[in-house]
């Protein structure tokens, strides 16, 4: 199932499909490692739903929501109630 990082629900996983945008954000995404076929893992998001927090490449990854819009991830494997239990610690 294709998603959006910003459409991912904790403890949700999958591979990054495309990255979007255009200019200093595409750069800026491709730079932190934001690349196709690269592992990613939804962390949390913060109480407001801004900023997003992702495990990309084996480090935790802050996003703005606007940038999560421009990242497709093929996501699998499903948020199960465990993951979420872990993602709170």
């Amino acid at each position: 199932m294709l998603k959006t990082v910003s459409e991912m629900r904790p403890g949700e996983s999958g591979v990054v499909v495309n990255t979007r945008g255009e200019g200093w954000t595409r750069k800026r995404l491709l730079d932190m490692g934001v690349t196709k076929s690269a592992p990613l893992t939804f962390k949390k998001s913060a109480p407001l739903g801004d900023p997003l927090e992702v495990v990309i490449r084996g480090y935790a990854l802050s996003l703005r929501r606007k940038e999560g819009d421009l990242v497709d991830v093929e996501v699998t494997a499903k948020a199960d109630k465990s993951a979420k239990e872990e993602v709170g610690k």
